[in-house]
């Protein structure tokens, strides 16, 4: 069975992009995967600073046409490995010129494309979800809640709109809730360029306790789309 790219975008600073990658890669590597990272934020490359010791990695930038030439040949010169990448805000003007490098060669790489796409509780998350769906056509495409910025039910916006429906019917995705993690826990993860296989190891024990919590909740979310 062909292993998986695994796209982690949204397009706008502070929805939690770079959180829901780190908990993608742990995520696999818990269940046998050997995940590779694709860190496409140039500016703030969190995610590839965590665990670019733990795992392969490569740092495209994809605002430009070479970005996406290299994800491609990155993506199949590593044909057993699964990929995740790992998108920065403003990313939505690299796909409009030049995500159908990625779509287009989907068939050839034999290759199952599956988005996680992080949104708030804003209105822009939908608007730039929308300009996504116009290109990457042939995706799986999954919205994330991110519960750090409100309960589900406060996700109004995107549970009553038609985009919503859109993403269930028609691109066979599914609208999930990605759990908060205490902020002092997060910091801490993030402070210390830590992963969360580090995290739960080597933070204090309150902190162990609420890390793992929260990673429990986290494999049973991806557990309903990440193949295992």
């Amino acid at each position: 069975m062909p292993e998986t790219i695994y796209y982690v975008g949204g397009s706008k600073g502070g929805v939690g992009k770079s959180m829901v990658a780190s908990a993608l890669i742990d995520h696999l590597q818990l269940h046998g995967k050997i995940p590779v990272l694709i860190e496409a934020d140039t500016a703030n490359p969190d995610v590839l600073k965590a665990y670019d010791k733990e795992v392969a990695s490569e740092c495209l930038d994809l605002d430009n046409a070479n970005g996406w030439i290299d994800l491609l040949n990155f993506i199949d010169t590593n044909k057993d490995k699964t990929i995740v990448i790992n998108t920065p805000a403003r990313n939505n003007v690299g796909v409009q010129l030049y995500g159908q490098t990625l779509t287009a060669s989907l068939v050839e790489l034999e290759r199952p494309l599956e988005v996680f796409w992080v949104i708030n509780r804003q209105r822009d998350s939908m608007e730039l979800l929308k300009e996504f769906m116009e290109v990457m056509k042939g995706a799986h495409i999954h919205v994330i809640r991110n519960l750090h910025h409100g309960q589900e039910k406060q996700f109004e916006l995107f549970n009553t709109s038609k985009l919503k429906q859109q993403i269930e019917k028609e691109w066979a995705g599914k609208s999930l809730n990605f759990p908060d993690l205490a902020d002092r826990v997060a910091d801490d993860l993030n402070g210390r360029r830590m992963t969360i296989a580090k995290g739960v190891t080597a933070l204090p024990l309150g902190n162990r306790a609420e890390l793992q919590r929260w990673r429990r909740e986290v494999t049973k979310v991806f557990g309903e789309v990440v193949s295992g």
